[in-house]
């Protein structure tokens, strides 16, 4: 990954910081993106003053405001003139019971898709030509298993994760052979990312799952890090990390 330009959208979280750390020990620096809030800002300079090696950056972007996109993507041409590896890696939910269906409002289901979806296609849109022109390159999105097995925080959550799978596949084959597409797909990862939950969640999820624990972020991080530099062939596909929480 020496000297390749990786840009982790909603990079200061959890997953996308583990995953910044990674890349950026083998070599490779690291964009990441924030929203303009206080808080999203100062994690994110914070993350960035501690990666390894040389040359990253914290740079604002709203996947939810294209403008702002298309803004990152000439700041990006200016500093570094290329982008090898896109990571999708922003994404919000709120919990909402599935059986509650006026609890799902529409400006909730707006507010789901144009983050968790409309938002991660808008990123590969703008950032498709630099992807491009590195000749190999990468994205990366986040899935979930609640995509395909319709169990998750909302109905709605559930929905959109199912169409970054079928995006993964339908972008797979119309960008190659220059960029490949593949989309990681956690189980239960213990972050902060589903607000709410109660405090024994994690320990009552990991008794059920078979290899008897649930994901840290660094597990996820690690399969978005293999898609860069151990899955050279794969394309189209989802790769579920969920410790066979799905089986």
């Amino acid at each position: 990954m020496t000297d390749k330009v990786v840009l982790i959208v909603g990079g200061a979280g959890s997953i996308g910081s583990a995953a910044a750390r990674l890349f950026a020990s083998l070599g490779a620096r690291i964009v990441i993106s924030h929203r303009d809030e206080a808080g999203e800002t100062a994690s994110a300079a914070e993350l960035v003053a501690t990666l390894s090696g040389a040359g990253h950056a914290a740079l604002v972007a709203d996947v939810a405001q294209t403008a702002t996109l298309t803004g990152l993507r000439g700041e990006i041409e200016r500093r570094y003139g290329r982008l090898d590896v896109l990571v999708n890696a922003a994404g919000f939910t709120k919990p909402v019971a599935h059986a509650d269906l006026e609890a799902l409002d529409d400006e909730l289901i707006d507010r789901m898709f144009a983050v968790n979806w409309r938002g991660q296609f808008a990123t590969i849109r703008t950032f498709v030509p630099l992807l491009k022109a590195s000749g190999d390159g990468l994205i990366v999105s986040l899935s979930s298993i609640a995509g395909s097995n319709g169990i998750g925080s909302s109905i709605a959550y559930c929905a959109a994760k199912a169409g970054i799978d079928v995006m993964t596949k339908s972008l797979a084959r119309v960008l190659a052979p220059e960029v490949r597409v593949l989309a990681v797909a956690p189980g239960v990862v213990d972050t902060g990312f589903v607000p709410g939950r109660s405090a024994d969640f994690n320990s009552k999820t990991a008794a059920t799952t078979p290899l008897k624990r649930i994901a840290t972020a660094g597990d996820i991080a690690s399969a978005i890090l293999a898609c860069a530099t151990q899955l050279g062939f794969a394309t189209g596909t989802t790769l579920v990390v969920d410790g066979g929480r799905s089986l």
